[in-house]
């Protein structure tokens, strides 16, 4: 890959363990990893390829921790309803799924990511009607150029056994095992750096069974991969669990070996301070998807309340029908207003400490709000390898042209502003050493002749 030098950047925060934000920063990259981050003038001065960003601020790049590509076909569907109206809304249009739609919306879905700023993803794919197969999704992903957790979801319990799907989206348990099997020999990368992993995504407690969840733990954490599922996401889910189950939801997958530093859960919106110690004690991790969470009328989330616990949180677009977009720097500024408007309501706050003002006990401030979006993906992905700027970790960042429009009356602060302000994609994105995003064009995709291919596969499903 060569050298690559980025210099006289006006602003490079490096969310490092001192939290360094160099003025006139830059970075010395060799083939995919970092050697130098510091002050321009204390850096190489030639390099195979050098990058002048002047005017630009340099951040870590971006990670989201739950997503769900293939709803990049079925977006503003079921405008005004709830999570479970809108699935048994949705189900019927995703059992017109095809491989070839799982291909082209994984390349639509992380392009889109690419250009917000994300570096790093996983996706929970669940749906495998028809011919569908985890496999063109890493293909697409390989193809645009984003490190990727290609999680292997399923659904096993339909409507006729007392679950929530049809029965024609689901799966046999048998061949969901084995096909898992199959793709973490085939795929999985454990090296530092890796450009791909795979992850264990039984999708929720209202679509598998608990043999399903057991013996997808046990196959996890055979071959030393991770776990993934939807949890605490709603009221509805709740009453499922305990009229189905007996239990809640976090007490329910306790029961069966989904806690853990190997296990991390979507949402978690309806969690009390147990299950919230809970957590922290085992080192369970939670991707917060807050434009999701309002989208489905889900609830606030507890995400301070779970961060001084001591819970590793990242961020998480979630799908493209319940988010209906996919920009995670704006989901990074969704998570820090969120948690001002309704502080968390099981922080124990000193009097006159929850009037909702910056510095409150139950509010998110900007750098915090990026920590979720860098650091704390990296956590909940166990990775040590992204999330911050400094030598020896994955050349991913990205960077934006501060010279604009949205951004006057704000460089006091630039930091402060690419979260506060509105939220651009980005100009520049660097994945793994290579550049993605140049000048705010994506690199590895022709977009308009993919966009036509995209919307006239959305318009078949939807219309079958």
């Amino acid at each position: 890959m060569g050298t690559l030098l980025v210099k006289n950047a006006a602003v490079l925060a490096t969310l490092d363990d001192k939290r360094r934000e160099i003025a006139n920063g830059g970075l010395f990259v060799r083939d995919n990893v970092i050697e130098q981050v510091g002050v321009t003038e204390e850096l190489p001065a030639t390099a195979d390829t050098i990058l002048d960003l002047s005017g630009h601020i340099i951040l870590p790049g971006l990670i989201n921790t739950h997503h769900h590509l293939y709803q990049t076909l079925t977006r503003v569907i079921a405008q005004d309803a709830d999570l479970f109206t809108w699935l048994k809304t949705l189900y019927p249009i995703w059992a017109n799924l095809t491989d070839e739609a799982i291909y082209v919306s994984t390349l639509t879905g992380l392009a889109e990511l690419a250009l917000s700023g994300c570096t790093t993803s996983s996706d929970h794919l669940y749906v495998f009607p028809n011919d569908c197969t985890l496999d063109s999704q890493i293909r697409a992903a390989q193809e645009i150029g984003v490190r990727f957790h290609a999680a292997r979801g399923s659904m096993s319990l339909g409507e006729s056994q007392g679950g929530l799907p049809p029965d024609r989206c689901t799966e046999d348990e048998a061949f969901i095992l084995k096909d898992s099997q199959r793709l973490i020999e085939q795929y999985h990368d454990a090296q530092r750096h890796a450009m791909l992993r795979v992850v264990l995504a039984p999708c929720s407690p209202f679509s598998v069974t608990p043999d399903l969840m057991r013996e997808s733990a046990n196959l996890a954490r055979a071959y030393g991969v991770r776990l993934h599922t939807h949890l605490a996401e709603t009221v509805e889910e709740e009453q499922f669990c305990l009229e189905t189950f007996g239990k809640r939801p976090v007490d329910y997958v306790e029961s069966l070996g989904w806690t853990g530093d190997d296990v991390w859960h979507a949402h978690c919106v309806h969690m009390n301070p147990a299950e919230i110690d809970l957590f922290a004690r085992t080192g369970s991790g939670i991707a917060h998807c807050p434009t999701s969470n309002m989208r489905l009328a889900s609830g606030i989330a507890p995400v301070v309340a779970w961060q001084q616990a001591g819970v590793r949180v990242g961020l998480g677009v979630d799908g493209s029908a319940s988010n209906d977009g996919s920009h995670l720097l704006n989901e990074a500024r969704m998570a820090m207003l969120l948690q001002r408007i309704a502080p968390d309501r099981y922080l124990s706050v000193a009097p006159g400490g929850r009037g909702g003002f910056a510095g409150d006990a139950g509010t998110q401030s900007a750098r915090q709000a990026l920590e979720l979006a860098t650091r704390g993906g990296a956590a909940v992905l166990g990775r040590d390898d992204v999330g911050y700027l400094a030598p020896g970790m994955s050349a991913d960042f990205i960077a934006i042209n501060l010279n604009q429009v949205i951004y006057t009356g704000a460089l006091h602060d630039p930091v402060a502003a690419v979260v506060f302000c509105q939220p651009p994609n980005v100009d520049w994105s660097v994945i793994n050493g290579q550049v993605v995003v140049e000048n705010g064009r994506l690199t590895t995709l022709d977009l308009p002749p993919h966009i036509e291919r995209h919307n006239a596969i959305s318009h078949a499903m939807i219309d079958a």
